[in-house]
Parts: structure tokens; sequence; C-alpha cells
């Protein structure tokens, strides 16, 4: 009869802990239930969809190390080991001043390139506001310019500048839309009928495969671009794997520059002839 008191006791425990189980799986599912409801952050988990900027801000404080690798064209094959030998490489800082205004500087080594960038978030979807907004502008300085080349070259010249107003709205747990409105200025052109000021309009997308795992694209059609010009539109297609805190963005591009100014003016390879360059992105967060 004295076992009697004991047995209870368990037997109270026992269903204290399959209470307290039960409730933590409620919790769980009903947690799972509002982030399927509350999907709008963030519609990207980078700051680029592959080429083109993406809205996604950093958080203030954070410090983001990008490195981006551009091949040669894969279509040289075996002489240049599918391009491996022709990289293009880009190193940049990106630094959160505060919640949604960011800061970058970077050097690329295509026409040995130094670039500042600035982006800030202008509005956040809700369920009262269907887009998430975002403003970015960037200037570049072309320090590959020859003097003797270009004797009658200015420092202005080896400028140029490129702005846009990122839109996107993450329609499902799996899909988010982008549209990116684009305005460049070249001070120098290279070809001698290209316009100086180019308008343009970006498109990109990224398609949730796994948890950490997405199908990217990014294309950008040039409004500017003569119809004899050697240059075609850029067209980018690629893949982010997510790993703590890395992302890593395998991709393929038409474009081997990844300043702004550079891919959406002076992308120089062609789809339909296989001159295509691939590409990785690594971002870091500190």
């Amino acid at each position: 009869m004295r076992l009697l008191p004991h047995f209870s006791l368990i037997a109270l425990l026992l269903l204290l802990g399959l209470h307290v189980t039960a409730q933590e799986d409620l919790l769980d599912l009903l947690e799972e239930e509002a982030e399927q409801k509350t999907f709008e952050y963030p519609a990207f988990k980078a700051m680029k969809i592959g080429n083109l900027q993406s809205t996604k801000v950093a958080q203030g404080g954070d410090l983001y190390l990008y490195v981006s690798h551009r091949f040669g064209t894969v279509k040289d094959g075996f002489d240049t080991f599918f391009g491996l030998d022709n990289a293009n490489t880009k190193i940049q800082f990106v630094y959160g001043l505060w919640d949604g205004l960011q800061l970058g500087l970077s050097r690329e080594s295509l026409r040995k390139t130094y670039a500042g960038s600035a982006k800030m978030i202008l509005a956040r979807q809700n369920a009262k506001f269907p887009l998430h907004i975002t403003a970015y502008g960037t200037i570049n300085l072309n320090t590959q310019l020859d003097k003797n080349v270009y004797p009658n070259m200015k420092y202005a010249d080896r400028l140029s500048y490129a702005y846009q107003l990122l839109m996107a709205r993450r329609f499902s747990n799996k899909l988010s839309l982008m549209l990116a409105p684009t305005f460049v200025r070249q001070n120098l052109v290279w070809e001698h009928f290209q316009d100086h000021l180019q308008y343009a309009l970006g498109i990109g997308g990224r398609y949730k495969l796994t948890k950490r795992s997405s199908i990217n694209f990014d294309y950008v059609h040039n409004f500017s671009r003569h119809e004899d010009s050697i240059y075609k539109n850029p067209l980018t297609i690629g893949m982010d794997i997510e790993t703590g805190g890395h992302v890593f963005q395998l991709l393929f591009s038409n474009a081997q520059s990844t300043n702004e100014p550079g891919f959406i003016s002076n992308a120089e390879g062609e789809w339909e002839e296989g001159v295509v360059f691939f590409g990785f992105n690594i971002v870091r967060v500190f």
C-alpha cells in the first residue's frame, strides 16, 4: 500500500510531461502556420539576385563581405580551361549604417574599377502595402583608362553611374519577383554611337526549392542600346545555397562585369552563341 503514492506521483509526472510535449507540438504547428501566412520577409536571401541588385538591405551594424568571381567564357573550352584562366574578381564590403540604409565599397579587377554604393529601404511589403521598395545608387571609377590612348581624357571620363528603383513582391512562400527601372550614365562610352544616358528595365525572380536553396534569374533590357551595338542585354541564371552565415550563389551570365554600369551597358556575351560566363558570389556577414 505504501507504493501507491509513488505510482501516483510517477503517473502525475508522466501526464504533465505529455501535456507539456503536446503544448510544444501545438506551438510548433501554430508557428509554422504563422510563417506560411506572414511570408513577406525576406523576399531575397542575398543582396543580389544574380547580377541585379535585390531589395535586401544590411541591418544596422552588420558588415558584409562579398567576393564575386566571373570566369572567362566557357566557349573557349580547354584553351582557357572553360574560362578559369580569365577570371574577373570583385571584393566588396557593405556596412549597415542603420536599419534600412547601407553603404558599400568595392574593387573589380575588370577595368580596375573602384565603386561606391548606397541602398535604402523606402517601403516594406505588409498586409496593407503590396511591395517592398528600395532605392540603389552607385558611382564607378575606371582606373584602367590610359592617358596615352585617350590624350584628351579628363578625370570625369573615368566615371560612370547607375541608379535603380527596386520594387519586389513575395507572392508566396516560394516565389518572389522584382522590377528595377534603371538609369545609367557613362561619361565615356565604348561605341561612338552609344548614348551617354541610358534607360533600362530589370526583372528578377527567386523560386525557393528547399529551406536553404533557390533558383534565381535576372534580365535587364537596355532601351537606349543602339541596334548596331556589339553589346547585349544581360541575362543571368543561378542558384542560391545558404549555409549558416554564408550564402553561395552559383550562376551563368552573358556579362562578365558585376558592376551595374558594366553589365547593363557592356554585356559582351551572347547566350545563343554559347558566349556565357560561369561565376559565383560568396556572401559572409559579420
